[in-house]
This record gives structure tokens, C-alpha cells and sequence, in this order.
């Protein structure tokens, strides 16, 4: 097998991972900062909107599809991995208010993140699905630390967890369209202290 030297300093295989990340920068872009459905999108336009060439999107995507999915899961395993850190690193009590601030500072700090996660204009199947399958993975969550503050692993606990995080992503829908007018600080509190009465 043929040895690919490196190109201006880069080998093969970081060049590859730095353009599928400017892929993914494009998809997080054309589908979170404009009103744009991701049916409307294209290869053409999504390798335009990261200045490559179209035969670099097949290097890391088998087709669209592949590509909405790929960059919707690399969005969620960013929040759901600072949130669990963000929970594990505080005290048992404080777990609500940490998850979150975690969210909402991530989604404030990049509304394209809330847009694709939470905004209601995006209808792609994709998206739909890959919501779906968040919405269980935060319920999961929900559910794991509701066990760890001492709640009961039943499907009373179950329900709870998915109202909550039902709750949350409405509340947090609502905030993103502009029907609520809390500053960033206030949503958490907000976010929290009704979390924290369910908790009681």
C-alpha cells in the first residue's frame, strides 16, 4: 500500500477530519441560522457553504440524508457530553440548575444549536427522527439522576422524566421564538425552580 506523505504539514487522515468538520460547520449553519428546511438543501450548496469541493462531501457523507444526521448527532453529543459533566460536577442538589444553565448558555452562546434542536420550522424527516431519538436519550438522563437523588426506578419516575424534559423543550422552543422575554440567567432559574418543585 502506498504511503500518502503529508500536505503542507498535515497528513492524510487530519485533512480528511478537518474537512469534514467545516462540512459539519456548513450543516450547522445552512440548517441553524437561516430559515431554511434541510429539504431545500443541497450537495452543491452545502459544499459551497464550506468552500470544498463537491467530491470532498462524499468522503465523509453517502448523501444528504447521511449529512443531516451526521451533523444533528455531532450538535446533540456536544450537549449531552457538557451536561453530564456539568451535572457530575456539582453537588447532588444543584444537578437540576447545572443541566440547566449548561443548555441554555450552550444555545445562547449559538442560536444555530437552538435552532436545530429545538425550532419548530425545520420539518426534514431526519431532523424529526434524530429529535426523537435526543428526546429519549434526555429522558434516559432525566431518569438516571432522578435514581441518583433517591427516586424510585419505576414508571412513575419514567413519566416524570419525560414530562419533564417534554417541558423543558417547550419552554426552551418558546424562548428561542421570542415568546418569552427572560435574559439568560432568568430561564435557568425559571428552568430550575420548576424542576425543582417536580423534585418535591
Amino acid at each position: 500500500m502506498a504511503q500518502v506523505r503529508p500536505y503542507r504539514g498535515v497528513d492524510a487522515a487530519d485533512r480528511l477530519a478537518q474537512r469534514k468538520r467545516r462540512l459539519l460547520e456548513a450543516g450547522l449553519d445552512l440548517l441553524g441560522a437561516r430559515a431554511q428546511d434541510p429539504a431545500e438543501l443541497t450537495v452543491r450548496a452545502i459544499c459551497a457553504e464550506a468552500g470544498l469541493g463537491v467530491r470532498y462531501f462524499y468522503e465523509s457523507f453517502t448523501d444528504k440524508d447521511d449529512f443531516v444526521g451526521q451533523v444533528y448527532d455531532w450538535v446533540i453529543a456536544d450537549i449531552a457530553t457538557t451536561t453530564q459533566a456539568a451535572v457530575a460536577a456539582a453537588p447532588p442538589r444543584e444537578g437540576s440548575r447545572a443541566a440547566m444553565a449548561n443548555i441554555v448558555r450552550t444555545i445562547a452562546a449559538d442560536r444555530r444549536v437552538g435552532r436545530l434542536v429545538f425550532s419548530s420550522h425545520l420539518s426534514n424527516s431526519v431532523v424529526l427522527r434524530k429529535r426523537a431519538e435526543s428526546f429519549s436519550l434526555m429522558v434516559g438522563l432525566t431518569f438516571a439522576h432522578a435514581g441518583a437523588l433517591g427516586a424510585e426506578p419505576n414508571d412513575a419516575t419514567r413519566a416524570l422524566a419525560h414530562f419533564v424534559v417534554g417541558g423543558v423543550t417547550q419552554t426552551l422552543t418558546a424562548w428561542l421564538s421570542g415568546q418569552l422575554a427572560f435574559d439568560d440567567n432568568q430561564l435557568v432559574d425559571r428552568l430550575t425552580a420548576m424542576l425543582d418543585a417536580l423534585a418535591d
